[in-house]
Parts: structure tokens; sequence; C-alpha cells
């Protein structure tokens, strides 16, 4: 059984920053991706980070904002968040793949607010 679970989420005024963590444990190895996908109430979820062994990618609304970063061997992703704008808000969600599947987090709420 795989287990991913987040943290960081919270409140944070305008402009303000937060880290978001998710670490799997469980049988999961090799792991190759990691993602971090955000939805907002009444959106979609949306892909806004990934990071491979060979790279990262980002949405264009968090450009220049979020950092994403990963530890491969501690499964475990980062998504660093700096100028947080209202439109930021959402739950963020920790996606993880690799050998035998891919698995979803509980989700985090961030709430960008003054």
């Amino acid at each position: 059984q795989v287990r991913l679970v987040e943290s960081g989420g919270g409140l944070v005024q305008p402009g303000g920053s937060l880290m978001l963590s998710c670490t799997a444990s469980g049988s999961i190895f090799s792991i190759n991706t990691m993602t971090w996908y955000r939805q907002a109430p009444g959106k979609q979820r949306e892909l806004v980070a990934t990071i491979t062994r060979q790279s990262t990618m980002y949405v264009d609304s968090v450009k220049g904002r979020f950092t994403i970063s990963g530890d491969f061997a501690k499964n475990t992703v980062y998504l660093q968040m700096n100028g947080l704008k209202p439109e930021d808000t959402a739950v963020y969600y920790c996606w993880q793949a690799g050998l035998g599947g891919a698995y979803w987090g509980q989700g985090t709420q961030v709430t960008v607010s003054s």
C-alpha cells in the first residue's frame, strides 16, 4: 500500500510565501516523476509544476514565483511558493509516479487572503 502525505498548506496574505512538501511511503519504487496539481472551487484540477530526474516544468501562471524540487532518494517533493496571489487559492495535490503505478496525496488547502 502506498501513502502520500502532504503538509505545509495554510492561510497567507497576498505576497506571502508557503512551502508544501509531500512524502511517499509504502510499496512505491523508482519514482521518476513528481507533480503538484491544484483545484480551486468550481474549477478543474490543473497541473502546477512537475519534476523528473532531468527537468522541471511549470504552468505559465506560476513561473518565476513557484519552485519545485525533489529528493528522489527520499520520495519527497517540495513546492516553494512565493509572491502568492488570491488566485493561487486552491487545494494542492501531490502526485508521484514510479514502477508499479502512480499515486495521489490527500490534498492540502492553500488560502491567500488579506
